[in-house]
């Protein structure tokens, strides 16, 4: 049951953030300004997917907010064409604890949609493999 609300919850979240973005959006604006607007909503749920804690913001890049790492997010993303499966690891040391935390983004970015979801093992693999991307606790 709490899957299912946390589901509906997300969509919710995408839906307005989908609407924020198409109202920000001037009516004239060509196709080259809308390839331009980057954004992803951005979600970590900590323990087990059907049951754990999950919380999620908007990032957009174009200017960056969206959380307090915003900036350093997007400049980690532009580096890797929005592809956070390709973002190098950062060489972290992290403790062999199982506390597993699911990440998800969703989005656009330069024209592409976006759909990334990994699970790892703790919260210190998490940000030694997506950087500042999903750092919504600071």
């Amino acid at each position: 049951m709490t899957h299912t609300i946390t589901a509906n919850a997300v969509r919710a979240g995408l839906l307005a953030a989908a609407l924020l973005v198409a109202a920000a959006t001037p009516a004239q604006a060509t196709h080259q300004e809308s390839f331009q607007s980057n954004w992803l909503y951005v979600s970590v749920t900590h323990g087990d997917n059907r049951s754990g804690d999950t919380r999620g913001t908007l990032l957009m890049c174009d200017p960056p907010q969206g959380h307090s790492r915003a900036a350093e997010a997007c400049e980690q993303l532009t580096a890797v064409a929005g592809r956070v499966d390709r973002m190098p690891a950062r060489g972290e040391v992290c403790p062999m604890v199982y506390a597993p935390v699911t990440a998800h983004a969703r989005g656009h970015w330069n024209g592409m949609s976006v759909d990334y979801t990994r699970t790892f093992g703790n919260e210190c693999e998490l940000a030694d493999l997506t950087g500042s991307v999903f750092a919504l606790g600071d």
